[in-house]
């Protein structure tokens, strides 16, 4: 384990774990050992993490002055940590009370931060501090819990004044989002992994600066994250959004089914937010509860396009085509809901893909935008300019289902093995309404104002001549058959692209 010597001489430990830009991670407790980040739900394969024991806990040394556990004055080890790996800029995660540290960090050396992300942070020294009826109300939550009625009658004995080990111990249920065997290991490793005098001195009587401290954050120019559980008391998702308001580049995020230990509840939805949110590349929304991630290409000041995947695709998708209309065009390509750095709700629609498409046009700006869809992308733009037909301002369509009942019918599908970019849940979702999809959809054709192109793939599995006659319902519609399979702009991109310049695009 690499060891480095701080400002007073105390050597301090850190693990490496996975590949990439490194990210600093600051452990919560508060003082427990950085072993129960574990590799943080797989956010390791994105990021190199590097975990740090603070002074006195996992294998980093016991300082000789104890009033250096004090808070206001580990943030000088953070800061060492950050010269010791000659980071000009670093990314800084803090969970927890270390959330709290890592903000002190920001407000002190705002010039030596890229990104701030506080999960599950402690609120109280920048004077939100959770209440009890925070946690009592994030208690109500659990009430179907089979534990909830003996962790309840604990966490009133803690706020009655009478806090024991074994009342802490009651409520540990309270902060996982599920209380499995993964979650009860996890809890039991706590007391070993935790610096119990050094946690009592985390928090000084007297001495933090809170109001230069708020001062500062409410200055700083990077962007930050703040991470909340949807079941955490402390913080709570409300006193959380608090945190974040006083951040002028703050994105907020509720973690749903989560508690304390978002990345130990559901990892793939942990690591989609902090991955989005850490790619310098990607930006979220938020509609409808829902974060959809995207991805912009060109002048901000240029005609919109907006692009829209197919189904198991993301925004990557579009990368080559993005590139080519950039020279001409602002470039969007998001992720639908379900794919890519999106949230995964696990609730799929060709209704709602469209108004995830609608909810991000509005959320943008972009009324009047083109947008180009290609197959379930399609669907979802031919969907939402029926609905709302000012709202788009031009429509091409790629090889996309015109919604014909399939005959024969498609079969259960077999999930493939291994990891996947999307929800699978959303195959069979969508195969259910090819198979018997609303009428409405093709019967609304007509009702579409905006000038369209439909684009098919002459190699394509889909019926062509279905296209064909999907273009002539529109009363500004025109097909255009290119050389290529089911994936137009990527089998042919020169073909697709020039399509679209006839049409007006590029």
């Amino acid at each position: 384990m690499p060891i480095f010597s701080t400002y007073d001489g105390t050597e301090l430990a850190y693990r490496l774990v996975g590949e990439g830009e490194p990210l600093i991670c600051l452990p919560g407790g508060p003082m427990r050992a950085a072993r129960y980040f574990g590799d943080l739900g797989g956010l390791s394969r994105v990021r190199q993490l590097v975990l740090l024991d603070l002074r006195g806990t996992g294998d980093s040394a016991v300082p000789q002055d104890p009033s250096t556990y004090r808070i206001d004055r580990l943030v000088d080890d953070v800061e060492a940590l950050r010269a010791h790996l000659g980071i000009e800029r670093a990314d800084v995660l803090g969970h927890s009370a270390a959330g709290e540290l890592a903000a002190l960090y920001a407000a002190r050396h705002p010039q030596r931060l890229r990104s701030l992300t506080l999960v599950t942070p402690g609120t109280g020294v920048l004077g939100l501090p959770a209440t009890p009826q925070d946690r009592r109300e994030a208690a109500e939550l659990r009430a179907g819990e089979p534990w909830y009625a003996e962790a309840r009658a604990a966490l009133e004995e803690i706020q009655a004044g009478r806090a024991t080990p074994e009342a802490w111990a009651g409520i540990r249920p309270f902060t996982y989002g599920r209380w499995d065997a993964a979650a009860q290991a996890h809890a039991a490793e706590s007391p070993a992994q935790r610096n119990a005098l050094a946690g009592s001195l985390y928090y000084p009587e007297s001495g933090l600066d809170r109001g230069s401290t708020v001062a500062a954050l409410r200055e700083l120019q990077v962007p930050v994250l703040v991470l909340a559980g949807e079941y955490d008391g402390g913080p709570s998702p409300d006193r959380a959004a608090e945190l974040a308001a006083l951040f002028p580049q703050a994105e907020f995020a509720v973690q749903r089914g989560a508690g304390h230990f978002p990345w130990l509840d559901d990892p793939g939805a942990f690591v989609r937010t902090v991955a989005a949110f850490l790619d310098p590349g990607v930006s979220s929304v938020q509609t409808g509860g829902i974060r959809l991630a995207y991805r912009t290409w060109g002048d901000p000041s240029a005609p919109p396009v907006v692009l829209a995947h197919g189904r198991g695709g993301s925004s990557l998708d579009w990368t080559d085509i993005a590139e080519q209309l950039a020279a001409r065009h602002r470039v969007y390509a998001l992720d639908f809901r379900g794919h890519g750095l999106s949230d995964w709700p696990g609730r799929y629609s060709f209704e709602f893909f469209r108004d995830d498409l609608h909810a991000f046009l509005e959320a943008r700006n972009l009324s009047g935008a083109t947008v180009v869809g290609h197959s379930m992308g399609g669907v979802a733009a031919l969907l939402l300019a029926e609905r709302h037909p000012a709202l788009v301002g031009a429509l091409v369509v790629e090889d996309a289902p015109v919604l014909l009942p399939l005959d024969p019918p498609r079969p259960p599908a077999e999930r493939p093995t291994g990891e996947l970019g999307y929800d699978w849940q959303v195959v069979p979702s969508i195969d259910a309404q090819l198979n018997a999809p609303d009428p409405s959809a093709r019967e609304s054709l007509g009702e579409i104002t905006a000038p369209a192109l439909v684009v098919g793939g002459s190699r394509s599995h889909l019926d062509q001549e279905q296209l064909a006659w999907m273009a002539g319902q529109i009363p500004a519609g025109q097909f255009s058959s290119v050389d290529a399979g089911h994936l137009v702009h990527a089998d042919n991109p020169k073909a697709f692209l020039a399509a679209l310049r006839s049409f007006g695009v590029g």
